[in-house]
């Protein structure tokens, strides 16, 4: 097949017509014959670019409010007829059927459609395009003879390869959109089966009992992730790296986080950064009427605490592990005021990443002064993403799939099960540590009072070292505790044996909340009403692997 093919004949039906009039009058001029349908081609004919009717070609008028347009032989056989096949020509030259060179098409805005809250499914459904793509997987098949454009940002590099080589477009550039067809109907395609097992049908579910309701895990899954970036490296400099973004996702996110200071994220911060942005949102729906400030380093929370005010909410939490914080992560649930900015920027502080919903510009400025590469990101004020039902992991050979632990820890819901009667502050900061547990990589224990997280042990392989980091972590701030503190700690999980409550209880913790549920449970009950230490059960587990 010929390295060069002149484009002679185009067809052109496009939803999104940005650059359309501009793209089209180009190839007027260099002599392309222009084949349209319904809005587009009164679009051209508007701009006064000459354009072929689509049943001019077919014979038959567009029919079924525009379905049926451009589903027939006139059209599929001018794109699919092999050029250098005999009997292929031949055909086309008895059934009138004459090539086409270029196919110009975008496709109608599914993904924009369901996006929209409350759409009907009568919309969604007649935004899905039929023969689009099939026009499209017939042009990419013949590649060798046809273009194919799918995407307005392709306009410029066809038209410079059109007048580079007097009208033609090379094998390379065929074979590149080609395989852009094939990726974007396949992402259209998948668009419309998440659709369909989840959002779509809408009245069909709830007419539909339990246990003929759509799955939540379909036969099939498909996931729609966009390459953004390419990073430096992933965790370590000898393996490569790149960020995909979820364009389904509609809560505040890393990924979407507008950087307004500093290097490029890298691998390790997107993966901390994602860590404090969903700790401190669940920090802050314990009282939504404060700040709430999440240190962390190496997905770990070295630092937590909620307060009245942005700067009191940073020194507290600042305040939980100095050391590890270091060239950690900090994010906020309010924007940053020039006080915390300045607080943040005096001595050897140092952050990698600072991630709130906004910046005074004054503390902006501040920060950006202070250090020249850590990252600024800035996000939305926006509660959680509740709706996004699955998360995804990697495993060798596979994906592990489950729903996102977007339980909410409600103090009102706990069990007291021993020791004395907690007070409202108590419940309170039993919340915030357990909510701080929920984030720690299991086994997870912490120890925390006053709307501050005092030390953490995590990821330890029993919960007898939790329990023992965690207190030397916080010995500290234990000790320094004035009279009547009521330190709590929290833990992911039930406590096997009461081995870890008692060293909680000899380092001075006066409250304990677990989930329960183990055999042994009532030795803890039994420890803590002899030691005068309210035991609180949350009924829920929170492992974090």
């Amino acid at each position: 097949m010929a390295e060069h093919i002149r484009i002679r004949r185009a067809l052109i039906s496009v939803s999104d017509k940005s650059g359309l009039v501009e793209f089209a009058r180009e190839l007027a001029e260099m002599g392309v014959e222009i084949i349209s349908t319904g809005g587009t081609a009164a679009a051209l004919a508007k701009a006064g670019i000459a354009v072929v009717p689509i049943e001019s070609v077919t014979g038959f008028p567009e029919m079924m409010d525009g379905r049926v347009k451009t589903l027939h032989p006139k059209v599929h056989g001018g794109l699919l007829g092999v050029r250098n096949n005999s009997e292929h020509m031949a055909a086309m030259t008895a059934h009138g059927i004459a090539p086409i060179d270029l196919v110009c098409v975008n496709l109608y805005p599914f993904e924009a459609t369901v996006a929209k809250p409350g759409i009907a499914e009568h919309d969604a459904i007649e935004n899905i395009d039929i023969g689009g793509p099939s026009m499209l997987r017939s042009a990419a098949k013949n590649f060798e003879s046809v273009t194919v454009v799918t995407d307005g940002a392709q306009y410029p590099r066809v038209i410079g390869e059109m007048r580079a080589n007097d009208g033609a477009t090379t094998m390379a550039l065929r074979r590149e959109c080609a395989q852009a067809v094939f990726a974007r109907t396949a992402e259209y395609d998948g668009a419309i089966a998440r659709w369909m097992s989840t959002a779509g049908f809408a009245h069909a579910e709830a007419a539909s009992t339990a246990s003929d309701a759509a799955p939540l895990f379909p036969h099939q899954a498909n996931i729609r992730l966009e390459l953004t970036d390419e990073l430096r490296y992933g965790e370590n400099p000898h393996q490569r790296g790149a960020v995909y973004a979820d364009r389904s996702f509609t809560g505040p996110s890393v990924v979407g986080a507008q950087l307004l200071h500093g290097k490029p994220l890298s691998y390790n911060n997107l993966l901390d950064a994602a860590a404090a942005l969903e700790l401190v949102q669940d920090l802050h729906a314990q009282r939504p009427n404060c700040t709430a400030c999440a240190v962390i380093k190496h997905t770990n929370p070295c630092g937590a605490a909620i307060a009245d005010s942005v700067l009191a909410a940073f020194e507290h939490a600042w305040s939980g592990d100095p050391m590890a914080a270091f060239g950690g992560i900090v994010a906020f649930s309010s924007t940053v005021d020039v006080a915390t900015a300045e607080a943040m920027a005096t001595g050897e502080r140092f952050l990698e990443v600072v991630i709130a919903p906004g910046y005074e510009p004054k503390a902006l400025e501040t920060l950006q002064a202070r250090w020249k590469n850590a990252r600024l990101l800035a996000t939305c004020h926006a509660s959680p993403a509740l709706n996004q039902a699955l998360t995804w992991r990697s495993i060798p050979g596979g994906m592990l799939v489950q729903e996102r632990d977007v339980h909410r820890i409600d103090a009102a819901q706990f069990t007291h099960a021993a020791g004395p009667v907690p007070s409202a502050a108590t419940l309170a900061d039993a919340a915030l540590m357990f909510a701080v547990a929920k984030h720690l990589k299991s086994n997870a224990v912490c120890i925390g009072a006053n709307g501050t997280l005092f030390g953490a042990g995590a990821g330890q392989m029993d919960r007898v070292a939790s329990c023992r980091n965690a207190v030397e972590k916080a010995h500290a701030k234990l000790a320094a505790a004035a009279a009547g503190t009521v330190a709590v700690a929290a833990s992911d999980a039930f406590f096997p044996f009461a081995d870890g409550p008692t060293l909680l209880a000899d380092a001075g913790v006066r409250c304990i909340v677990h989930p329960g549920g183990s055999r042994r449970d009532q030795d803890t009950f039994d420890l803590c009403n002899a030691r005068g230490i309210t035991c609180l059960l949350t009924g829920s587990r929170h492992f974090r692997h």
